[in-house]
């Protein structure tokens, strides 16, 4: 292994708080560990790719310290979360970057140096969790490992696609998209969290239950089902102040297998469940120019909300108990409007599941939301069809013009707003002529609150 690639990682500046980092031959011993007890494999015949496995499990143990302190800190102190919603996580390829925050740079070079091993070189061979297509996704990695840096108690949440952005190839002089299989061996950085598993519904009708005396409940009763399972990654600030986690989910069937179609020799139609939940966390961003493509982004985009809320939800009752005390401890940030659904998914969660009255419900929800805009141009924003998101989301679309009603009464009242205006700010735009459409803007009702990024309209 050559020098040259040696020298394309610079050596720590300084030491870093844990000394016990900087052990050499502890962390030798421990990469032969790995690589004897982990990868299954003797130094005499270890392939590059096996030492990258070894040394990444050496460094995860190390951040796997810092990164329980950091979550006992943040239970004992009870502090309040900021939890970042994110279609896109370009986090890139991780080992580099993780040894330099720790400032572990010369200890590993020299930890490698007994077996022969250059660090860059399988740096190199990390493959590029390319979890983004772009600055929104480089931005959202950055924000994880900025609040880390500076000792914010944070949360990532997004899709763990199985294919990310695509890589390039040229052939015959044109360029050539191809699938990134960056999962295709597995990702030793992450930690599979089978208890946090959630259930994702689509489809179905609503029920009215009456009761006398009382508010009439509505009671979804989806036709589709599947599960969100949580994968975990920690996310190292610099010096390691910090640890945050990184999860991200996977969409998976409750029934991998109809076996009563499999045995009437339906043996295609028997795996559909598990097409299905397969499909959706597939691909990065899928092509929606096609209304089938168009129903995938948008059961991505309510996927990954629903199972993140009910994931804080969760949490929050386990270690507080009080849904009221949502805004004290919780702070959802939206990056840019894709995960917008998550606000009238917050909202169904607090009414149909915490028993919550609407108005307080959406004063809570309020409370809790922030997002990033990355677009001023409403051709660059989502729209979606009133009959495609009133057949996956039927309840959804109840609340939404109920909140559009609240949001218009308000600018009426308080604005006195013009039916131009009107017309404007409503999430309903009646005047489509292929019928109603939804979409996501930020220029939602400035008379109503800043933290709801959308609307509806054509």
């Amino acid at each position: 292994m050559t020098e040259k690639a040696n020298e394309q990682i610079d050596p720590s500046r300084s030491a870093p708080a844990d000394a016990t980092l900087l052990d050499v031959d502890g962390l030798a011993a421990d990469i032969l560990e790995k690589l004897t007890y982990q990868v299954g494999k003797d130094t005499i015949v270890a392939q590059p790719h096996d030492w990258l496995r070894a040394v990444t499990l050496a460094i995860r143990d190390r951040i796997t310290d810092k990164w329980m302190e950091s979550t006992r800190k943040t239970y004992e102190a009870g502090s309040k979360r900021v939890y970042y919603l994110s279609l896109e996580f370009l986090i890139g390829r991780l080992m580099r970057d993780a040894i330099s925050n720790l400032e572990m740079v010369e200890a590993i070079n020299g930890a490698l140096a007994k077996f022969d091993v250059n660090l860059a070189e399988l740096a190199g061979l990390e493959p590029d969790a390319a979890l983004g297509n772009g600055g929104l996704g480089r931005l959202a990695a950055c924000f994880m490992e900025s609040m880390a840096t500076v000792d914010v108690p944070a949360y990532g949440y997004g899709i763990r696609y199985v294919n990310g952005l695509f890589r390039q190839e040229i052939a015959d002089g044109w360029q050539v998209e191809l699938p990134e299989n960056w999962l295709s061996h597995g990702n030793p950085w992450e930690f599979h969290r089978r208890e946090s598993t959630y259930e994702i519904n689509f489809g179905g009708k609503v029920d009215i239950i009456e009761a006398a005396g009382k508010e009439p409940r509505y009671v979804w009763k989806p036709t589709e089902r599947m599960t969100a399972e949580a994968y975990d990654t920690p996310v190292v600030g610099w010096r390691a102040k910090r640890v945050n986690t990184l999860r991200l989910w996977s969409a998976e069937p409750i029934d991998p297998i109809l076996l009563d179609k499999f045995n009437a020799g339906d043996h295609i139609g028997a795996l559909q469940e598990s097409t299905k939940a397969e499909t959706l966390t597939r691909v990065l961003y899928p092509a929606d120019a096609n209304p089938a493509g168009q129903e995938l982004r948008l059961r991505q985009e309510y996927f990954f909300s629903s199972a993140s809320l009910q994931d804080i939800l969760r949490r929050h009752m386990q270690q507080f108990n009080d849904i009221r005390m949502l805004p004290e401890k919780v702070a959802i940030h939206l990056n840019d409007t894709h995960p917008a659904i998550a606000i009238v998914e917050m909202m169904r969660l607090l009414i149909d599941i915490h028993d919550v009255e609407f108005d307080e419900a959406w004063d809570l929800t309020n409370g809790i939301f922030a997002y990033t805009n990355h677009t001023l141009l409403p051709e660059a924003l989502e729209t979606w069809p009133v009959p495609l998101f009133e057949r996956l989301f039927p309840r959804h679309m109840q609340l939404i013009y109920a909140i559009n009603a609240k949001v218009l009464l308000k600018a009426r009242k308080e604005a006195n707003a013009s039916d131009e205006a009107i017309r404007e700010i409503s999430l309903i735009d009646e005047g489509a002529s292929a019928g109603c459409a939804w979409a996501i803007s930020p220029f939602s009702a400035p008379t109503a609150s800043t933290a709801f990024p959308l609307f509806i309209r054509n």
